[in-house]
């Protein structure tokens, strides 16, 4: 018999707190330790925060927030307006309605009532009266226009 076989036979396959064959790992950790060495209490707090942080982030979507007059925010407003795209430069909502900024240049004659109507039309109302505005700020987007639109 070899002395690898004299040496082995005998002794059983793995002794306990051995990782192997001649190397000692030490003793087996506890059975309320994990091979990170945290606490089984400590483990289960932060599962339980890394949760609590997936679950907070599948919130409501931000899509479904609603503007004054119940226009949804994901409204494209510059499409709502039905003015040619070149022509629009802002569309916001405000307290008494609506403010539009845009380019008579490029938009067609009827331009401000259109946009009226479309705008109070989100919010199921009429527009009641389109009051033009001067600019703040004139030479930034010269020939540009800006109305404020209150709908009832």
């Amino acid at each position: 018999m070899s002395e690898f076989a004299q040496h082995y036979i005998g002794r059983p396959a793995c002794p306990r707190g051995t990782a192997g064959i001649g190397l000692s790992a030490g003793p087996l950790p506890a059975p309320d330790r994990a091979a990170s060495g945290l606490p089984a209490a400590r483990r289960w707090m932060i599962v339980a925060a890394a949760l609590t942080l997936g679950l907070a982030a599948c919130g409501r979507a931000p899509t479904d927030d609603v503007l004054r007059g119940g226009v949804l925010a994901r409204t494209d407003l510059h499409r709502t307006t039905e003015l040619p795209p070149a022509s629009i430069r802002s569309v916001a909502r405000k307290d008494a309605g609506w403010r539009l900024i845009y380019h008579p240049a490029a938009a067609p004659a009827d331009a401000e009532q259109k946009a009226a109507a479309a705008l109070c039309l989100l919010e199921k109302n009429r527009p009641t009266r389109i009051d033009l505005l001067p600019m703040s700020a004139p030479e930034d987007d010269p020939g540009a226009r800006m109305i404020d639109v209150i709908c009832g």
